[in-house]
């Protein structure tokens, strides 16, 4: 039951918040990486990524995000997005079901619906 080890979740956020701020430095060095460098680099966070998100998601919202990536990458992505934030800032208390991550999935439509500009039709 490693996997809901706080202290585990906590050092791999950190090691996942290190990564992306190395990316995003890394490119205004003096030489810049290599394609092949980036591309590794681009490999690691991923799974980082995926390694977090397996940490926080119980196995029903992750089939269901896999799910969605299927039908809305887009979305997927700004979900996982969320997910990773509040898992690095300690909003995640326990995994994170499917129900929750519907609720989340709401949030994320109805905050959309607020921004989208209305148009009508006559």
């Amino acid at each position: 039951m490693a996997d809901q080890d706080p202290e585990l979740q906590a050092i791999r956020a950190a090691r996942l918040a290190q990564l992306q701020k190395q990316g995003g430095s890394s490119n205004a060095s003096a030489g810049g990486p290599s394609d092949q460098d980036a591309a590794e680099q681009r490999k690691e966070e991923d799974q980082m990524r995926r390694d977090l998100l397996a940490t926080v998601l119980d196995s029903s919202a992750r089939e269901r995000l896999s799910r969605i990536s299927l039908v809305n990458p887009s979305l997927s992505k700004q979900m996982e997005s969320i997910l990773v934030r509040m898992a690095q800032s300690g909003q995640l208390r326990s995994r994170v079901t499917e129900e929750q991550l519907i609720g989340l999935l709401e949030q994320a439509e109805a905050a959309q619906a607020k921004t989208a500009p209305k148009t009508s039709i006559r």
